[in-house]
């Protein structure tokens, strides 16, 4: 018998599960950087309509999130990009990152960005590895020994 089938879709960011992921995605930042150096966006900003949240799923339990938000006409922010640690390894972060890019095209989007911490290799290589490149900080970031920015055009 195979494994069930993940899902990945829009959902509203404010369910009580999507909560919960956040929390432990939030736990999992802190114990990597202080909390100046943690930039995440709150749920209500994900809820907003210049914003499109992603989860996965298999059999209703949710694996993992990401979302955008827009920054500036054509150009997007990844927010909250999380995989849940039963589900790393397994390619998961990948297709949500696709999923989100097709997603953005959608909108419109022409460009995507990120800030992520450096104490992430795995993410930093997943990022590198879809074609996203270092750049200075954008929006209303500034420089922290702590962060990486980079950014990516995307193909229509």
């Amino acid at each position: 018998m195979s494994k069930p089938e993940i899902s990945i879709g829009p959902e509203d960011p404010r369910q009580a599960d999507v909560r919960l992921i956040f929390a432990e995605s939030g736990a999992y930042l802190q114990a990597l950087y202080p909390s100046e150096s943690n930039h995440v966006v709150d749920v209500d900003a994900l809820a907003a309509p210049d914003a499109v949240f992603l989860a996965a799923r298999r059999n209703g339990e949710l694996l993992g999130s990401i979302a955008f938000r827009i920054i500036a006409p054509g150009h997007a922010e990844i927010k909250r990009m999380f995989v849940r640690r039963e589900a790393r390894g397994t390619g998961l972060g990948r297709r949500l990152l696709v999923a989100l890019e097709d997603a953005a095209r959608q909108k419109h989007v022409s460009r995507i960005s990120l800030e992520t911490g450096i104490r992430q290799p795995e993410a930093i290589g997943l990022y590198r590895a879809s074609g996203y490149q270092e750049c200075l900080p954008f929006g209303t970031y500034t420089s922290d020994p702590l962060s990486l920015f980079m950014t990516k055009r995307l193909q229509p």
